[in-house]
């Protein structure tokens, strides 16, 4: 609010120098037209909402747990400036009172017009959700409501981290499963519950997490009973309320607070060295289809906020029903402005965007070539510093990845590291050549003079999908728990069971499991570009062969720390893996070329210099740089064997007092799978069968 009109109504001054209005009993000017949503000022609360296509607007207060307004405000005519009504109500105390809105126009469904005065609608911009503090209750019949939140949270001087990506490690979470099951947390499942776990995050290595859907959205949408058991909207891709946090996920009600406990665990994450990346749903809303609720957008303006067929009917690129339409300028407006309020009021370093490629899509639907919305983001000021993270893709069969509009900012999940490292670590020799280039960047999908050299994010698992343990345990998904006769999630897993479908006790099988998994752990941390893993991984979480456990609000999606102890071994290595990638700017990527005259990437066989063929057996890559810090060339040489025998391979030649020395073996016998100490005497090593291997170009002391 601009400073001079606080001075004009500080202390209630505005009732000697302004003409007010009078509503029923309470006192109302007109208001401040540029300020979305409801705010807080002194004397009273400033409410701003706008329609195109209405031709009224009532404001409805609510005392707590009622059902029935107690005060129906009309926005007089005058309070309208286009399609914006504002309006200040003196004399409230927010703490008093929850509010809604209900608006009149034409009703012309071939149009997509669905006004409707009946409908109780919540506010677009509302900063908190009343109804939802308590997972799994249901909302009041009555709908949703908004409260007047009180943003005077203290940051201090604590500075974001601002981590480059190339040094970034993610650790994508979701935050209710991540400590549903933990027993050193004092309120398992909540923002707390996280807050209470950042010791353990710090001692792992990671410094971003990436939290899924952390907005308002109601996990009892689509609520079901399988098998005697309830299933929910369990992740929360189904947008209630782009500006308010997930009360449920807080630990205590937190009335005109909401947001407090996830701001406190924001700010001792940064403390930490931890950035917080949220995963962001704008592609679709919780309202669904024609048959779905009138819960906000569908009454404010159902033919701006979504994309419609030219009979009134929803389009459905998101598969959940409806989608947004991005490339309006009223739903670009609110896009930026609600990633500017979680950067400005909640100090958020990143956004990942489920299925961005609907971001790109023009109101017929069609991809377009520069979408403003894409542009605006990348150049937005208040941005400029925050992560943007597409997931290249949508369900509507538009598939972007490395050509996704990035306007030289935005990153990229890389879906085809994910395929094609997947396919090559169980043995798809014939997908060498692609495996290897995603381990080097990516550069045939990532031009680095159009994309930079960081828009590659790396992942093998996440949400969405087996888990590392499970990439490695089934060949095909067990999704009956979900209630679809198991027709739901990818087939296309590229997963090897390892000779037995599920949990066993052969000694033969656990045992390349775990080779297996350390294989993708090294893998993942010597690539360039980004890491991201789910948690879990690190300990070999299982889901039990469920791929798409998006309603599994149970033992099947909660993290079973139990398996932390059952699975040290793998723990360890994650950790000594990510203190590896910290340690080598080579495999990070810099712009310092090395000294000794080797390439910065470079792609071999089990012959160095020769790129993998038809019969190659291995596959290898060296990364060479200078690091300025340790005043010397860092080299690093990774060698990957899917075959199912052992393969002799020999190595590259190093400059003149340099050796190869051995740092990772995932073959090792014991489980002293990293920092081996071993030094090559000749030119050649033994890969292991099924195994990975990094050496170092190091200088022998004497």
């Amino acid at each position: 609010m601009a400073a001079d009109a606080e001075q004009l109504l500080h202390e209630g001054e505005a009732r000697h120098m302004l003409a007010l209005d009078r509503i029923g009993e309470y006192e109302v000017r007109p208001g401040f037209y540029d300020y979305e949503g409801a705010s807080p000022i002194p004397g009273g609360v400033n409410f701003t909402v706008h329609s195109h296509g209405a031709v009224s607007c009532e404001l409805l207060l609510y005392h707590r747990k009622e059902s029935e307004p107690y005060a129906v405000l009309p926005f007089p005519e005058n309070y309208r400036i286009g399609d914006v009504y504002s309006m200040i109500v003196f004399g409230l105390n927010v703490e008093e009172f929850e509010y809604a809105y209900r608006v009149d126009g034409p009703y012309d469904p071939a149009k997509g017009l669905l006004f409707d005065k009946s409908h109780v609608l919540l506010d677009p911009y509302a900063k908190a959700v009343t109804g939802q503090s308590t997972w799994g209750k249901k909302v009041s019949d009555d709908g949703y409501r908004a409260r007047v939140v009180r943003n005077n949270f203290d940051w201090g001087a604590l500075k974001q981290p601002k981590i480059p990506m190339e040094d970034l490690i993610i650790y994508e979470m979701h935050v209710r499963g991540f400590t549903k099951l933990a027993k050193d947390v004092s309120a398992p499942g909540t923002f707390l519950g996280i807050r209470e776990k950042i010791p353990y995050l710090k001692k792992l290595g990671i410094n971003a997490i990436e939290l899924m859907p952390v907005f308002e959205f109601d996990e009892l949408a689509g609520r079901r009973i399988v098998d005697g058991k309830e299933v929910l909207n369990y992740w929360g891709y189904n947008t209630v309320s782009f500006f308010a946090p997930n009360t449920s996920y807080a630990s205590a009600v937190e009335y005109n607070q909401e947001g407090l406990e996830f701001k406190q665990l924001v700010r001792a994450l940064h403390e930490n060295g931890i950035e917080v990346i949220l995963d962001v749903v704008f592609n679709h809303t919780a309202e669904g289809n024609e048959d779905g609720p009138f819960i906000s957008f569908k009454g404010f303006d159902n033919n701006i906020y979504y994309l419609l067929t030219p009979e009134g009917y929803y389009y459905n690129f998101s598969g959940c029903g409806n989608t947004m339409n991005c490339n309006h300028p009223v739903v670009q407006q609110m896009i930026v402005s609600c990633l500017r309020y979680w950067v400005t009021t909640y100090r958020i370093d990143g956004f990942r965007f489920d299925l961005a490629s609907i971001l790109g899509r023009n109101e017929d639907g069609s991809p377009m070539e520069k979408p403003p919305l894409l542009q605006a983001l990348a150049c937005d000021p208040i941005l400029a510093d925050t992560k943007l993270i597409a997931e290249a893709w949508d369900a509507g069969g538009l598939y972007q990845v490395g050509a996704f509009p990035a306007f030289h900012r935005w990153s990229e999940w890389n879906g085809r590291y994910r395929d094609d490292l997947r396919e090559y670590l169980k043995g798809g020799l014939w997908c060498a050549g692609a495996a290897l280039e995603r381990i080097t960047g990516s550069k045939d999908l990532y031009d680095p003079a159009v994309r930079g050299t960081h828009a590659s994010v790396n992942f093998l698992t996440c949400h969405d999908g087996f888990t590392l343990y499970d990439l490695y345990s089934y060949n095909q998904k067990h999704n009956e728990a979900n209630g679809w006769e198991n027709t739901d999630g990818a087939n296309d897993n590229r997963s090897w069971n390892c000779g037995w479908e599920g949990d066993t006790k052969d000694p033969e099988v656990i045992k390349l499991r775990m080779r297996l998994i350390r294989n993708a752990c090294a893998v993942l941390f010597a690539s360039r570009g980004t890491p991201m893993f789910l948690a879990g991984d690190e300990f070999c979480n299982t889901q039990f062969g469920n791929n798409n456990a998006y309603c599994q609000d149970n033992e099947i999606s909660w993290l079973d720390w139990g398996r932390l102890e059952l699975f040290p071994e793998i723990h360890r290595f994650f950790r000594q893996m990510i203190r590896f990638r910290k340690e080598h700017p080579a495999v990070r990527g810099t712009k310092v070329p090395a000294v000794c005259g080797l390439p910065e990437t470079s792609i071999h066989s089990e012959i160095p210099w020769m790129a993998p063929a038809e019969g190659s057996r291995a596959g290898a890559v060296l990364f060479a740089c200078y690091d300025p810090k340790r005043k010397k060339d860092d080299i690093v040489y990774l060698v990957i064997n899917p075959f199912w025998e052992a393969v002799e391979v020999k190595l590259p030649g190093l400059p003149d007092g340099l050796k190869w020395y051995m740092k990772v073996n995932t073959s090792a016998q014991g489980e002293e799978f990293l920092e081996l100490a071993i030094w090559i005497r000749n030119d050649r090593v033994l890969a292991g069968a099924r195994s990975v291997m990094i050496l170092l170009g190091e200088r022998k002391e004497k």
